[in-house]
Parts: C-alpha cells; sequence; structure tokens
C-alpha cells in the first residue's frame, strides 16, 4: 500500500510540475509577445510623427498635389487608430500605398530631393521602416512560439485550463495586399 501512495504522490507531483513549466512558459510567451507588439507600436508612432513633417516638405515644393497630401493624412490617421495586429496590418499597407505616392511625386521635384531637410527626414523614415520590420519579425517569431507552446503535448492539456485557450494573431498583410503593395504606384501630373 505505501508503494502505492508514492506512485500516487510521484505522478501528482510530475502533473503539477507539468502544469507548473507549462503555466510558466505560457506567462513568459505571452508577456514576450505583448512586449514585441510595443515594440511595433513605438516604431509605428514614430514613422507616424515623421510623416507630416515629411509631407510638409513635399507641400512647399508641390503644392498642387493635393489629394497626395489628404491621402497620406487619411491613411496615417487610420493607421494610428488601427486595433490588433491584423486591424494594423491592413491600415499599414494602405498608410504604405499613400508613402509611396507621397515619394513618386516628390521624385518629379529635383530640388526638393536635394534639400538637407528631405533627405533627412527621408533618411529616418527608411530607418523606422527597418525598425518596423525587425520588430515584426521578432513579434512574429515570438507568436509563433507561443502558438507552438500552447498546441504542443503536454501543455496544450493545461493551455485551456490556465486561460491560453486561442492563438496570438500574426502581423501580417493578406495575398490580395501583398499583391497590391507590389504594384507600382501610378502618379499623374
Amino acid at each position: 500500500m505505501t508503494v502505492a501512495i508514492i506512485v500516487i504522490i510521484v505522478i501528482l507531483a510530475l502533473i503539477a510540475f507539468i502544469a507548473w513549466t507549462s503555466y510558466n512558459s505560457l506567462v513568459r510567451l505571452n508577456q514576450q509577445s505583448n512586449e514585441a507588439w510595443s515594440d511595433i507600436t513605438v516604431q509605428l508612432k514614430r514613422r507616424y510623427d515623421l510623416i507630416p513633417n515629411l509631407v510638409n516638405s513635399v507641400k512647399g515644393y508641390a503644392a498642387h498635389e493635393k489629394t497626395v497630401f489628404e491621402d497620406v493624412t487619411a491613411a496615417r490617421t487610420n493607421a494610428i487608430n488601427a486595433k490588433g495586429p491584423a486591424e494594423t496590418a491592413k491600415a499599414e499597407n494602405q498608410f504604405s500605398s499613400t508613402l509611396k505616392s507621397l515619394f513618386a511625386v516628390a521624385e518629379n521635384y529635383p530640388q526638393l530631393r536635394a534639400t538637407e531637410n528631405f533627405q533627412q527626414l527621408q533618411a529616418e523614415l527608411v530607418d523606422t521602416e527597418d525598425k518596423i520590420q525587425a520588430s515584426r519579425r521578432f513579434y512574429n517569431g515570438i507568436v509563433r512560439d507561443f502558438n507552438t507552446r500552447r498546441r504542443i503535448f503536454p501543455t496544450n492539456i493545461f493551455a485551456g485550463i490556465l486561460g491560453y485557450k486561442a492563438d496570438k494573431e500574426f502581423f501580417e498583410l493578406d495575398e490580395a495586399e501583398t499583391q497590391q503593395v507590389d504594384q507600382p504606384v501610378n502618379v499623374q501630373f
């Protein structure tokens, strides 16, 4: 009878240990994904703060391109107000398209491209875009790890019990939006 009690205690201890490690790994990955999402929002905010300065630089040279500026401003507002990875990805796609239009307008003004202010803003925007891409990759890697951990045995048994019932969303574009991003911008004067 003592052997049976020892076996039961060992089994219960093993189950408790698995539950404990499962919970800790899910909490750690959940916190890392929240931190990674926060990093993305910081970089997006930096980009949103750069855009008005860039638009104002281009406006001085291309005053008759009013619709481009309005489109960039509207897309920026939509992107700022987006919530969650899926909605943010969609808004970011639209915002990127309007930025391409803005740069296409700037291409037609060589004196604008030569100004130090415009070059500095463009360099900062490129740097920010690189940081956004890195943040997206990092976030998606953490989400992948979280979703994998949540689904593998034996963690999957405890995940629902511990409150981790759903996968986290990746920050990605759908296929139609990806194809739209690849299309060249058509600016006519």
